[in-house]
């Protein structure tokens, strides 16, 4: 499953590159390498610069950084589906040991159909594996009623300086310690409690080794505290059900197939509905529920239609290991002989190189451009980065582009002393440039349309 998956991601390749902040991140962590140290001030955009700022993906963004050093893009787009192709093959294997093949198949391909719109370049994909290997390490003491894992702790330190998420995998010990603590008559549940308590503890202060300290386990609140600045973010908005899509199909499959006589134990329905919750509020969080919700419904699952058929999954020949890494080989090479690049609605580079906009002084760009222009070296008004700009920053921006504020519009021109612009075509603000007569239109083409001041301001 897992060499399907990857063969698969490395045929599609540039469909992980069709995402701004993949440019980003590489060059956030060629500014890690370059200075031996991560930031803790924004040096990347004008509209913000020296402002608190940390990366809390530094690792990821150091591994990309490498990897695009190494092979360029093609060596990116590797790394990446790599890590998914992993995170499926552990996704598969733990399902195994308690559905049947048949089962277990079904579940990996609606896991893999609900992933696959955030199947991304990006640090949220090379966390995966951990993600998935930690939930399933908590399940299993939950199925088999063990104590707590502490083999596994070390992977929230790589959780941790990986991706911002961590939070969610110390809130997946809750689960763990409520199931054991109903398991048991009242009588036991400090004993219960005191055998959880240091494994929490540990766990907390795994997830706090990183350059940043606790202000990692703070990072999901920081983004949820943009407010309705995140309905402007794609990913970030609730799902659509004003038509029939696949999350809606797959959710009225999930309902019908537990409506079969299926009754989930209360703790693991909890999980669920969780997960559920996240996913319907952002779209983002689907592949939350994809890969962790079939771990926890596993074992109830098995028990109900049937659990694995014959040997261990993990029981394969040694000849047929050594087949699968032969081809793991071929097709990396393979990949990464390709010139494969970002997409090019994300990439303006000939409007910047046509339009001289390097030498331009301040640049209000388009959202979606942000990351190109960290990548090219030319400061942002803003990126991806949503943490550092805030939501009033952003709702702003996004209301004075789409002209549902002309007059701020005007002042935001004026208040950043902005000398030109570089705007997707289909932006409102680009037909208000073209009126006036301090502004002139000097590039367009079906990426971007740059406008200048025609007496540019001094940088």
């Amino acid at each position: 499953m897992g060499l399907g998956v990857y063969a698969a991601l490395l045929i599609l390749g540039q469909r992980l590159l069709s995402d701004p902040d993949s440019y980003s991140h590489i060059e956030v962590g060629r500014w890690i390498i370059a200075h031996g140290t991560v930031p803790a001030t924004d040096p990347f955009s004008f509209s913000m610069h020296g402002a608190p700022w940390i990366p809390f993906e530094w690792l990821s963004e150091v591994i990309y950084a490498g990897a695009y050093a190494v092979s360029g893009w093609s060596g990116v787009i590797v790394v990446a589906a790599a890590a998914i192709a992993l995170a499926f093959g552990l996704f598969t294997f733990f399902l195994l040991r308690e559905l049947s093949p048949t089962h277990t198949l079904l579940m990996v391909i609606a896991a893999a159909i609900l992933s696959a719109p955030h199947m991304l370049a990006r640090p949220h994909v090379l966390v995966l594996p951990v993600m998935v290997t930690w939930a399933a390490a908590l399940v299993r003491c939950m199925d088999r009623a063990g104590p707590p894992p502490y083999w596994a702790l070390p992977l929230l330190v790589l959780w941790a300086n990986l991706h911002g998420s961590v939070i969610l995998a110390l809130g997946l010990i809750g689960p763990a310690g409520l199931e054991a603590l109903l398991r048991e008559k009242p009588s036991e549940w400090l004993r219960v409690f005191l055998r959880w308590l240091p494994f929490t503890a540990l766990a907390v202060a795994a997830a706090c080794l990183t350059p940043h300290g606790t202000e990692s386990l703070l990072m999901p609140l920081t983004t949820l505290g943009l407010g309705s600045a995140l309905s402007w973010i794609a990913e970030w908005r609730p799902q659509d059900f004003s038509h029939i899509g696949v999350f809606e199909l797959l959710l009225l499959g999930g309902i019908f197939a537990l409506s079969r006589g299926m009754t989930l134990p209360v703790v693991r329905a909890l999980v669920v509905i969780g997960l559920l919750h996240f996913a319907l509020a952002q779209v983002r969080n689907a592949d939350l529920l994809a890969m962790l919700a079939p771990l926890y419904l596993a074992a109830p699952l098995g028990r109900k239609f049937g659990g694995p058929a014959g040997d261990d999954p993990g029981g394969s020949s040694r000849g047929l290991n050594l087949a699968a890494l032969a081809v793991l080989v071929a097709m990396s090479g393979a990949a990464l002989a390709r010139d494969m690049r970002p997409a090019a609605n994300i990439t303006p580079q000939a409007a910047i190189a046509h339009a001289g906009l390097a030498k331009t002084g301040p640049v209000l760009n388009d959202y979606g451009f942000g990351g190109y222009l960290i990548f090219a070296g030319i400061p942002t008004f803003i990126d991806g980065r949503g943490e550092l700009y805030g939501g009033p920053f952003i709702n702003r921006y996004n209301r004075a582009i789409a002209l549902a504020d002309l007059a701020d519009f005007l002042k935001l021109l004026d208040e950043y002393n902005i000398g030109a612009t570089l705007l997707v075509p289909t932006t409102p603000a680009i037909a208000m440039l073209d009126r006036l007569p301090q502004w002139q239109r000097v590039y367009s083409d079906d990426v971007a349309v740059v406008h200048k001041r025609r007496d540019t301001p001094p940088r």
